[in-house]
């Protein structure tokens, strides 16, 4: 028994060491590379791979294995020109400098190495005289990891003050300081459950997938860009850069040069410390730059701006008082980890007015988001990032007079703003003296047309307030789309596209269709809509009014829309949500509803809550998108109106069909066809034979009526743990809110309080069967919300009114009248 057991002790010793090529070429003990001799290397058999040194600097070398061309994909360290890389008799592996000082070593000594050797995957490994390996570069990684090469959880890449690990949660993170979690992503709940040895590994093709020691089965995280082409001479090579990014590279045998396939994290500037301690990064064209954030601040090395800044004057040594320095459409980076930073719901001013009284404050944030937080950031190291997308303001703790510093002044995208001064000082007093003489003239003939003031006044509050939108040029939209190439869908107003920024954020630009007003009123129409901000709700960035162009810029949403995730065929199985994820879903989608509804200064109604206008961030975070473009439309065109603003087949209230008011609730009865599509996985409206011919949204209710609730669920999510108790609490939610009397239906923000169990649901009577033809228009009484001045319709439909109506079930014979009517008073209704 003690000789198996033994056996099985060595065996699997062996195994857990890498692989030895029998093909390389044995290093032999007592053996040198020189820094001053850098053409004398150990190689792989194929020379694909080999060990020496390469010059960084006039008196600087580098030790490290090289793949073909020069690429270094580990490294021992830098030495000065008498460095040397010995392979010491006993064993040991020993990097020195000129002095003979050790700058590295493998601590190998005395472990019996008979020899070492370097194969042609790249892995460098001392072997004992047993050929058991007792050291290999794979084990110990640098900064770099190969193909073949496996990544776990005990070990690290390092790169200057960033380090990148692999959780055991199956999760990838980068980190700075080994502090500050920055960057955190990983696969599903469900995979990571079956995980139990998580391993991550670089495929040659491309992949960088995630597996399991104990399992076959690899979950694919990312593919390089140049996923599967190149030839078997191609090395694709995953990296944490010292600018503190994971990027996968790919290089061509021999050619020395290598090009970025993935990144980690595509924002530059949203990694933690890129730019040092008080140092701001923005964008200058595509490239990220770092300065300070004031004429208040000097860099610490004028050579290096990644060094971040100083106080010209320290806090404590203030002649006078202290100030707060404010940086609009700027923010310092917080991140979970990050505890030198306070978090609390606070006012604009509240944020830098307690940052200022406090002595623990150096900077704060204030998230213009919807979510009211205020980020404080203690004494120690601050981040900040400055954009015309961003919309947040920050302060900065410094002393009187702030002096703001106008190389970080962002410039907006597309708005040609940059003054210049060739002809010096007496120039620009000549164009002030002419721009007085003009504005005096046109005050003189303008001056009792009030309506014309005020329209110029509000016109310029809102170019110039803050988190207003940015304006594109047309030309840059369409560079940034590449000429609108990568169609992302189409939709009632014109069509989406990808587009990616100067500072290299991505974003969705749609191109809009039958908008005819003029620029003043589309400018001020956009202005509104940017000027909400909810964490769910899909955000504007800006916009483009040129000639007869008219396109609105949104942030991108990397997971599209939820339809695609809830309506998925066999071949597209990989997209399926757990129930997890459906209920985070569910409830952002509530809260950024409620936020329309009752947290904004004026009620907004969307009007087309569907799965297709819900979209889900790289996080699974659900955003409602498509509100606020109601009010682009002419609005004398109000037949446009009627068959536009409309709902879609399956989610249109039943007061919408019968000609009476349009309300919040009519929203509420749409969202709960939405909520029950998300349990089920079918559309509200589908008709089967498993339904026995009725719409399945009637059929559910039926069988929840019987107590059969398994029934409605996905039957894809049978395999799944599933929190039954909140699954019920969801059913029931959305009977309640496709009641057919809007009174019956709950407000949103009541429905979110069901969602997350602090209001107890009832059970809901059964919802109407008036998509079969058993409403009447005298069914829903009348509302005095009917023409509430505060109201703003907005929609996104695909259909038109007579084929939603026609579809929707037999009521196509309304009166047009009327509808006209109702919809003429919805858009005449202003916020």
């Amino acid at each position: 028994m003690m000789t198996i057991n033994f056996l099985l002790i060595f065996f699997f010793s062996i195994s857990a060491m890498p692989i030895i090529q029998p093909q390389a070429a044995n290093i032999s003990p007592g053996s040198s590379l020189y820094a001053s001799n850098p053409t004398l290397n150990w190689s792989s058999p194929s020379n694909t791979f080999s060990v020496g040194f390469s010059q960084l600097g006039p008196t600087s070398y580098v030790a490290a294995i090289s793949y073909s061309g020069g690429l270094p994909i580990w490294t021992a360290g830098t030495v000065d020109l008498g460095g040397a890389l010995r392979f010491i008799s006993n064993g040991n592996l020993r990097l020195v400098n000129g002095s003979g000082a050790t700058v590295w070593e493998s601590s190998t000594g005395g472990l019996g190495v008979s020899y070492a050797s370097i194969d042609d995957s790249g892995n460098l490994v001392l072997v004992r005289n047993d050929s058991v390996p007792v050291w290999s570069s794979f084990q110990y990684p640098t900064d770099t990891i190969v193909p073949s090469q496996n990544f776990t959880v005990n070990h690290t890449l390092k790169s200057g003050q960033y380090s990148f690990r692999l959780l055991s949660s199956g999760n990838l993170s980068l980190r700075w300081n080994n502090t500050v979690l920055y960057w955190n992503q990983g696969l599903n709940s469900s995979v990571r459950s079956n995980l139990t040895s998580p391993t991550l590994e670089l495929q040659p093709n491309g992949i960088l997938s995630l597996f399991d020691l104990t399992s076959t089965n690899k979950y694919n995280f990312a593919f390089s860009s140049d996923y599967g082409e190149g030839s078997s001479s191609m090395l694709r090579f995953l990296k944490l850069d010292n600018d503190g990014n994971l990027r996968i590279y790919s290089s061509a045998s021999g050619s020395g040069i290598k090009t970025v396939r993935w990144s980690a994290v595509v924002d530059q500037c949203r990694v933690f410390g890129f730019c040092g301690n008080m140092g701001v990064c923005s964008y200058n064209s595509s490239s990220p730059i770092c300065g300070c954030p004031s004429e208040n601040f000097e860099p610490i090395d004028p050579k290096d701006s990644k060094k971040g800044c100083k106080r010209k004057v320290g806090i404590e040594d203030c002649s006078g008082s202290a100030t707060m320095l404010n940086l609009e459409h700027a923010e310092f980076l917080t991140f979970p980890p990050d505890r030198p930073s306070q978090v609390f719901t606070l006012g604009i001013s509240a944020c830098s007015s307690n940052c200022l009284g406090s002595a623990s404050c150096d900077a704060s944030t204030s998230l213009s988001d919807g979510s009211g937080v205020c980020y404080m950031k203690t004494p120690g190291f601050v981040s900040g990032y400055k954009s015309a997308a961003l919309p947040s303001t920050s302060y900065v703790k410094v002393c009187s007079p702030a002096q703001p510093y106008p190389a970080l002044n962002v410039e907006a995208v597309g708005e040609r703003k940059c003054w210049r001064r060739p002809f010096g000082i007496l120039s620009v007093v000549m164009l002030l003296v002419l721009i007085a003489l003009a504005g005096g003239l046109f005050w003189r003939c303008w001056r009792n047309r009030t309506d014309i003031g005020g329209l110029s006044a509000q016109y310029e509050l809102l170019e110039y307030a803050s988190g207003a939108p940015v304006r594109f040029s047309y030309k840059e939209l369409k560079q940034s789309t590449k000429g609108f190439n990568e169609k992302l869908g189409a939709g009632g107003f014109g069509a989406v596209y990808k587009g990616v920024l100067a500072n290299r954020s991505v974003v969705a630009v749609k191109q809009l269709e039958g908008i005819e007003q003029g620029e003043r009123q589309f400018r001020i129409e956009v202005a509104t809509i940017s000027s909400t901000h909810h964490l769910n709700l899909v955000r504007l960035i800006g916009f483009c009014v040129e000639g007869r162009y008219r396109l609105l810029v949104y942030e991108f949403m990397k997971n599209g829309s939820l339809d695609s995730f809830l309506f998925t065929t066999e071949e597209q199985s990989g997209k399926l949500l757990n129930w997890e994820y459906r209920f985070k879903v569910a409830l952002g989608t509530a809260r950024g509803i409620t936020y329309l509804h009752e947290e904004c200064r004026d009620c907004i109604v969307h009007c087309d809550i569907k799965p297709e206008n819900i979209l889900l961030d790289e996080n699974y975070n659900a955003k409602v998108s498509d509100f606020g473009l109601a009010k682009l439309l002419n609005p004398k065109d109000h037949r446009h109106g009627l068959t536009s603003v409309r709902g879609t087949r399956g989610y249109l209230a039943p007061e919408w069909l019968a000609n009476l008011p349009i309300t919040s609730k009519s929203d509420v009865y749409s969202y709960g066809m939405v909520l029950l599509e998300i349990v089920s996985g079918r559309r509200n409206f589908e008709v089967s034979t498993e339904t026995n011919g009725k719409k399945f949204s009637v059929w559910a209710y039926e069988n929840f009526e019987k107590g059969n609730v398994l029934s409605i669920i996905d039957r894809r999510l049978a395999d799944q743990d599933m929190d039954m108790q909140q699954v019920m609490r969801v059913v029931q939610v959305s009977f309640w809110c496709i009641q057919e009397q809007p009174s019956q239906r709950p407000m949103m923000g009541k429905v979110v309080q069901m969602l997350e169990g602090i209001t107890e649901v009832e059970t809901p009577p059964a919802p109407s069967l008036f998509s079969q033809g058993f409403m009447t228009g005298n069914s829903v009484g009348a509302s005095s919300d009917f023409s509430t001045p505060s109201m703003t319709i907005t929609s996104f439909p695909p259909m038109s009114s007579h084929s939603a109506l026609e579809n929707a079930g037999g009521l196509h014979n309304a009166p047009e009248t009327n509808l006209e009517r109702a919809s003429s008073s919805l858009l005449r209704s202003d916020p």
